[in-house]
């Protein structure tokens, strides 16, 4: 038999130490081993499931694997289930928990990242940019220096790094980004990335993130690409919370505004004063999220971070090239005339793209007064889809 035993620091429940009275062997990381002080033989979690092979191969009694908080929470249970293994679980308060109890934030409305390693630091940052409260497992390589650093400038955000939880050396830190990207940190544990302006909205039913909008490919009066061509376009896209999309010659801010609605971390960017405006009163109509650059590109493209989509709205062959470069897991432009389609697909072709055209008529459905109907067409629009040969 296996037993799973979350401790956070309290004092064991009753069945916890028996169990661990009764234990054969007991094994989990070695600072929490020294703290139990236990009489049972111990060995070291680094080798979990070999070390338990062979225990339950010599079937020479009951295991107890300890471990910090609540092990069905981004825990070990996973690892051993994994494994076929089905263990009795008895959890204790997560560090989860505990970091917003001891910032005094209610957290249902909270997304909880646990990343692998650096390797996912880019999708935490985003979930960061476009949620308003994250609570940040730490592991190697994305912890309170790194998200700061990659979320500095363009958002704003209030960082509680929690660091020994319901130890000796417990400490809860109120942080602002330019000090976590140089303090020293002792092992922090989680860190609370919240977005200081926020002030919360209805009570919800659902923890975590929230339900898509109801609508997309909303009726944006004024707006320069049909409702029609905006839906294919957002589903060529598809933005999703992780990602990291440019909408680049945003214009209004139509397509920013959606991916920004439907979860994903949007930077815009747009030359004119007018459109800027326009888009800035549609993020505060919607509000969503959206970092706006106020540039021309390619230049204004630089100094962004990598995307995982770009719609690229407006703009010469060199800023469908910039975007190119970069990498993004799809690409989506719009363009005026049908003897682009064939100069667009070749220049994404030699960047290692898959690229296909599509032509888009509407035409819109009006009723007249005496009972008849006529259609009318818009425009036909030319949307350009590329994803690439190999993928990042």
């Amino acid at each position: 038999m296996i037993t799973v035993v979350g401790w956070d620091g309290s004092e064991l429940s009753t069945r916890a130490v028996s169990r661990l009275h009764e234990a054969a062997l007991v094994v989990g990381p070695q600072p929490l081993l020294a703290q139990l002080g236990l009489a049972a033989p111990t060995a070291a979690g680094d080798e979990l499931l070999d070390t338990l092979d062979h225990h339950l191969e010599h079937g020479e009694g009951p295991v107890v694997v300890v471990t910090e908080g609540d092990p069905g929470f981004f825990g070990v249970v996973r690892t051993l289930r994994d494994h076929g293994l089905a263990p009795d679980v008895l959890p204790a308060t997560s560090l989860v928990t505990r970091a917003f109890a001891r910032a005094g934030l209610n957290w249902e409305d909270a997304l909880v990242v646990a990343p692998a390693g650096a390797h996912q630091l880019a999708r935490v940052v985003n979930a960061c940019r476009a949620h308003p409260k994250v609570a940040l497992l730490v592991a190697p390589g994305a912890g309170p220096a790194e998200v700061a650093r990659e979320l500095a400038p363009t958002t704003p955000r209030a960082l509680i790094v929690c660091e020994d939880l319901g130890g000796p050396d417990e400490r809860v830190t109120h942080s602002r980004m330019g000090e976590a990207t140089t303090r020293p940190w002792k092992d922090p544990q989680v860190v609370l990335v919240v977005d200081p302006l926020h002030r919360g909205g209805e009570r919800g039913w659902l923890a975590g993130a929230q339900p898509g909008p109801a609508e997309w490919a909303l009726p944006f009066p004024d707006a320069v690409l049909p409702a029609e061509v905006r839906a294919y376009v957002l589903a060529k896209l598809g933005p999703r919370l992780g990602d990291l999309v440019w909408d680049v010659g945003a214009g209004g801010g139509e397509i920013a505004v959606e991916c920004a609605r439907l979860g994903a971390a949007v930077m815009a960017v747009e030359r004119d004063d007018e459109a800027c405006a326009r888009l800035r009163a549609r993020v505060l109509e919607h509000g969503v999220k959206v970092a706006l650059t106020r540039g021309q590109a390619p230049p204004a493209l630089e100094p962004l971070p990598d995307p995982d989509a770009v719609f690229v709205g407006g703009g010469g062959l060199d800023v469908i090239a910039a975007c190119a470069t970069r990498r993004p897991r799809t690409l989506v432009c719009v363009l005026r005339t049908v003897e682009q389609v064939p100069v667009v697909l070749d220049l994404l072709r030699e960047h290692g793209y898959r690229a296909e055209g599509t032509q888009i008529l509407a035409s819109e459905l009006t009723f007249q007064p005496a009972g008849s109907h006529t259609l009318t067409s818009a425009d036909p629009v030319l949307v350009v889809h590329a994803t690439p040969v190999h993928k990042r």
